[in-house]
């Protein structure tokens, strides 16, 4: 038995519309014609009241847009806290106690400053003198030979002379140059007086230095 293909139509919303309101548009002609032939009319109207209903075409399903889904909140994952740092303990070291420190005592007073002696300033030293004219003393004399000889010069006589004031040293600091002229003044200076040196009033004995000319006159 050989198997036919069957073929199903199914009616879109549009056609089903159309259909609906050629059924309605006969009825309402039929029901036109009737109405308008008298004896049917009456005999219609004799047998039954008339009940007209409307039939309300089937409104066509609303397919309804499916909804959009909602985008799902995106979880941020939440940040990994930071690993705690280690905790590095120091042994505490107890502190040795500190040794007691004895200050030691002030140091004494200064004991009073010594009264400041003032030392006298020394004695005024004075040179022995030869030359005052009360000493009288006489010049030494030319020798006639170096006179002749026209011998002349100055000698310096270094004389340390005692507190009584008299010569108790007589040397030749400088010679004249000729040795006649040195001893001349030499042997005069040994009878000189002097008037001796001093430490403020005391006599002493001191060097005084002695120069002597030999000159010609003309």
């Amino acid at each position: 038995m050989a198997h036919g293909t069957q073929i199903t139509f199914h009616p879109s919303r549009a056609s089903q519309r159309i259909g609906i309101a050629v059924a309605v548009a006969l009825h309402a002609a039929a029901g036109t014609a009737l109405l308008a032939y008298e004896p049917a009319r009456s005999a219609l109207l004799a047998v039954a009241p008339i009940m007209v209903s409307l039939v309300t075409p089937p409104q066509p399903a609303v397919k309804a847009e499916p909804t959009p889904p909602r985008p799902k909140p995106v979880i941020q994952p939440r940040p990994k806290p930071p690993e705690p740092l280690p905790i590095i303990t120091a042994p505490v070291e107890t502190p040795s106690p500190s040794p007691i420190v004895v200050p030691p005592p002030p140091p004494p007073p200064p004991p009073d400053p010594a009264p400041v002696v003032v030392a006298p300033p020394p004695p005024v030293i004075t040179a022995p003198i030869f030359a005052a004219d009360y000493l009288e003393n006489p010049a030494p004399t030319y020798p006639s030979l170096s006179r002749r000889n026209g011998e002349q010069g100055r000698v310096i006589l270094r004389v340390l002379v005692n507190p009584v004031g008299r010569a108790d040293h007589v040397e030749i600091r400088t010679s004249s140059g000729h040795p006649r002229l040195d001893e001349a003044a030499r042997d005069t200076v040994r009878r000189w007086r002097f008037v001796p040196a001093k430490r403020g009033d005391d006599p002493i004995s001191a060097w005084v230095l002695i120069p002597i000319s030999f000159r010609l006159e003309d």
